[in-house]
C-alpha cells in the first residue's frame, strides 16, 4: 500500500522538478519587474553610437557650419571693422559691387591662369612618376618616401627659397640663364613670368603627393591584365596607355578636382613672392594677385569685412560648381564602364 506525501512535501517535490505550484509567487509577494540590466544594454546599444560621433558634429557646427552661415550674414552688410556702425544692411549690394570690380576679375584671371599652368604639368608629371615607382626598382621605398618630402616642407620656406632662386639680381636661375647668353629676367615684374614661377612652386610641392595617390591606384589594377597584354606582344607604353590610364580615370578626375580646389585657395605662394614687405597686392600692378590674396587685402588691410565675406562666398560657390562637375564626370565614367 503506497503512502501519500504530505502537501508541503508534494509542493517541494514539484519545485525540485522545475515547476511551481499553482498560485505560487515571490516570497515577498511583489510581482517581478523589468530587468534593469537588459534595459541599460538596450539604451546603450541605441544611443551610444550617436554619443561617440557627436564630438565631430559639435566641432563641425562650431568651426565649420556656423562660420559659413555667419560669413553669409556678414556679406549682406556693410561691415567695416573701424566704423561706428559696422553692420548696416546692404542686401546684395556687395555682390553687385563685386560684379563691377576689375580687381576681382583680375584676381580671378590670375588664379585660373596659375591653376592651369600648375595643374596640367603637375598631374602629368605625377602620373609618369607613379608609373616609374610602380615598376621594380632598387630602393623603391626610399624613392616613394622621397617624393612626398616637398609636401612636408613648410610652405613659407618653399616660398622664400624660390623667391631667392628667381631673384632678379642675385638669383640662381638668372645666373644660369646668363651662362647661355640670356639676360636677367625680372620674374616678379611680368604677369607671365610671375605666373610661371608660382606655378613651379606649386608643381614642386604637390607632384609627389599626387604621384602617391596614382601609385596606390595603380597597385589595384589586376596583374592578369598586364600579363595577358604581354602575351599578345603589347609594349610598355601600350599597356600604360590602354590599361593603366583607363583604370585610373576616376582617380584622375578626383585629383583634378582637388587640384582645382587647392588652386582656387592659393595664398601663401603669391603672398611670399610679393617683393614688397608685407605687400598683399600681388606685385606693383597686381599681376599675380590671387582671389585669396585679394580677400586678405580687403579684410585685413582695408578692414572691409563685408566685401571680404562676399569674395569668400563667391569662392565657395565656385568650389561647389567644381564639386558638382566632379560628381557628373565620375557618374558618367562609371555608367560607361
Amino acid at each position: 500500500m503506497r503512502r501519500r506525501l504530505p502537501t508541503s512535501h508534494a509542493g517541494a517535490g514539484a519545485a525540485l522538478a522545475g515547476g511551481a505550484p499553482a498560485g505560487a509567487g515571490p516570497a515577498d509577494g511583489k510581482r517581478p519587474g523589468p530587468d534593469r540590466g537588459s534595459l541599460l544594454v538596450r539604451l546603450d546599444e541605441k544611443f551610444s553610437p550617436y554619443l561617440y560621433v557627436s564630438p565631430f558634429f559639435l566641432l563641425f557646427f562650431g568651426f565649420g557650419l556656423f562660420p559659413i552661415g555667419y560669413t553669409l550674414y556678414v556679406s549682406l552688410h556693410e561691415w567695416q571693422l573701424i566704423s561706428e556702425s559696422p553692420d548696416d544692411w546692404v542686401g546684395l549690394g556687395n555682390y553687385a559691387r563685386l560684379i563691377s570690380d576689375e580687381y576681382f576679375w583680375n584676381a580671378l584671371f590670375n588664379t585660373l591662369s596659375i591653376w592651369v599652368l600648375s595643374t596640367v604639368p603637375q598631374l602629368l608629371l605625377a602620373l609618369g612618376l607613379a608609373h616609374l615607382l610602380n615598376i621594380r626598382l632598387r630602393a623603391r621605398t626610399a624613392f616613394r618616401m622621397g617624393v612626398v618630402l616637398p609636401n612636408v616642407a613648410s610652405v613659407a620656406a618653399v616660398g622664400i627659397i624660390f623667391t631667392q632662386l628667381f631673384g632678379r639680381d642675385f638669383g640662381l636661375v638668372n645666373w644660369a640663364l646668363d651662362l647661355v647668353g640670356i639676360g636677367p629676367v625680372d620674374w616678379q615684374a611680368g604677369r607671365a613670368s610671375s605666373h610661371a614661377v608660382i606655378s613651379v612652386m606649386v608643381i614642386w610641392r604637390w607632384t609627389g603627393y599626387n604621384a602617391l595617390i596614382y601609385l596606390a591606384a595603380m597597385q589595384t589594377v589586376p596583374r592578369e591584365r598586364y600579363e595577358a597584354a604581354l602575351t599578345e606582344g603589347a609594349s610598355g607604353f601600350q599597356m600604360f596607355r590602354h590599361i593603366t590610364i583607363p583604370s585610373l580615370r576616376p582617380v584622375i578626375v578626383f585629383t583634378v578636382i582637388i587640384s582645382t580646389i587647392q588652386g582656387l585657395q592659393l595664398f601663401a605662394e603669391p603672398l611670399l613672392f610679393d617683393p614688397t614687405p608685407g605687400g598683399v597686392t600681388g606685385g606693383s600692378d597686381r599681376q599675380f594677385q590671387t582671389l585669396t590674396v585679394y580677400l586678405y587685402e580687403q579684410g585685413f588691410r582695408e578692414f572691409d569685412f563685408g566685401y571680404a565675406a562676399t569674395i569668400a562666398w563667391v569662392m565657395f560657390l565656385i568650389i561647389i560648381v567644381a564639386a558638382a562637375v566632379n560628381y557628373l564626370i565620375t557618374r558618367r565614367i562609371r555608367s560607361s564602364d
